[in-house]
């Protein structure tokens, strides 16, 4: 994978208002028996007047960072102080040195945030209050009359980015030979405690499964949609399966690029499988070689967040590491993309937060059982623990089964175009229309 350092790609953020706006009256969209929408809107305040409702807190988040918190960046960018004896080319031991003297020299000196801003804002940007939470989302309607809600879930270290690429490819409205034709309603979140998503310190624990039950509610109760797709990779894979766990009736189908690690399958049997076997072998190098971020964040995640909350730098290589280690070598990487999205960490204060769920995941969640949802898999080659097929079809009900020809474990933001196309076949076959 190539990390571009001469990149012209930027991104921005907003922040977030404290003063919600409620906007009262009936909502045209409040039958919960519709689940496709003909999308007449053109700009955010069209779509709230579309699906106002009683009690909604519901209002258009506009991305602008303050000039003073750019001017402190820089600051900090240039008094960045490097460790001795830095292993300057490879990657064995983490970002190489000579990378991170020239990631933190483009970000001091040529990345502007303000451009970013610009086309971050271009996305028709929303926040909703659902309890103590204030909820991040991206918020598009497809082209067809038959547009078909899902939501999309990102991971970590990632954002929503990963799913700004593919949205425009998603709203477009597709035809199949048997004349089928429909498009997405898309909603792209941030979880809590990432981006522009608060982490309310009145709600205890935050994990997988907290946050399944916020996107149901964003999605049934806010937003108006009876039944949806959920999607996601990462930590977005979980998330979507827990929706389907606890909502049956609301999921019309589950897209997944990865299940995880299938832990139920690393101790070996006499009677395991070739593939099995190669799975296994898989699972423990990593958990060898690549998975020290997740034991620290599960275990002590404050310690490392005042590290990566104190220094930009710091942050960018935890983050970015992980970029140059989990995708796809055929990926190249625009450094004003990855730099947006370390400033989506950095300007959220999300360090803590992030690495938090993590340590919830390991302590306060449930374990899960078959899921009935029609589910398909996308798996990239270059992810990180694809998972074996007979394992994923005794857990779950498996109608799609793929593989494309590149990509990692960012999925869609590595490779939209197939991504689309793949995630529209798997919706074809639900046959909703």
């Amino acid at each position: 994978m190539s990390l571009l350092l001469d990149a012209k790609s930027p991104i921005t953020f907003k922040n977030i208002p404290e003063k919600m706006i409620n906007y009262g009256g009936a909502s045209p969209l409040s039958n919960k028996d519709t689940i496709f929408r003909k999308s007449t809107c053109r700009n955010s305040c069209s779509i709230l007047a579309e699906i106002g409702g009683i009690g909604m807190t519901i209002e258009p988040l506009t991305i602008k960072i303050g000039g003073e918190q750019l001017v402190f960046l820089k600051k900090r960018l240039r008094q960045t102080m490097l460790p001795a004896a830095l292993e300057m080319s490879d990657w064995d031991q983490g970002m190489s040195g000579d990378y991170f003297q020239k990631l933190i020299s483009y970000w001091s000196t040529e990345f502007r945030w303000q451009q970013q801003e610009v086309k971050l804002n271009r996305f028709k940007n929303f926040q909703a209050v659902l309890g103590d939470f204030r909820v991040h989302f991206i918020y598009e309607r497809g082209a067809s009359s038959n547009s078909i809600p899902i939501i999309l879930t990102h991971g970590w270290p990632d954002s929503f980015l990963r799913y700004t690429k593919v949205l425009p490819l998603l709203t477009k409205k597709r035809r199949f030979a048997d004349g089928q034709e429909f498009s997405f309603d898309v909603v792209i979140p941030s979880l809590p405690g990432f981006g522009f998503s608060n982490y309310p310190a009145a709600v205890p624990a935050i994990n997988n499964a907290t946050i399944a039950a916020l996107w149901q509610r964003l999605m049934t109760e806010e937003l108006g949609y009876s039944k949806f797709i959920a999607a996601g990779g990462d930590l977005g894979s979980s998330i979507s399966r827990y929706l389907a766990a606890d909502n049956p009736a609301n999921l019309l189908g589950l897209y997944l690029n990865d299940v995880g690690i299938i832990r139920e399958l690393l101790t070996p049997q006499p009677d395991d499988q070739a593939d099995l076997r190669v799975y296994q072998k898989k699972v423990q190098t990593w958990l060898r070689t690549e998975a020290a971020f997740m034991n620290l964040q599960a275990t002590k995640p404050q310690t490392l967040a005042f590290a990566l909350a104190d220094s930009p730098a710091g942050l960018a290589a935890w983050l970015l590491e992980k970029f140059h280690a989990w995708s796809d070598s055929q990926t190249t990487w625009k450094l004003d993309e990855l730099l947006t999205n370390v400033m989506l960490y950095w300007l959220g204060n999300s360090s803590a937060t992030a690495g938090r769920l993590y340590y919830e995941n390991a302590h306060q969640l449930k374990s899960l059982g078959k899921l009935a949802v029609p589910t398909g898999v996308c798996r990239l080659p270059a992810d990180l623990l694809l998972p074996p097929k007979d394992w994923v079809a005794a857990h779950f009900n498996l109608i799609h089964w793929t593989k494309l020809s590149s990509g990692g474990h960012f999925t869609a933001w590595e490779n939209p175009q197939e991504y689309a196309t793949d995630l529209f076949d798997f919706t074809h076959k639900l046959k909703l229309l």
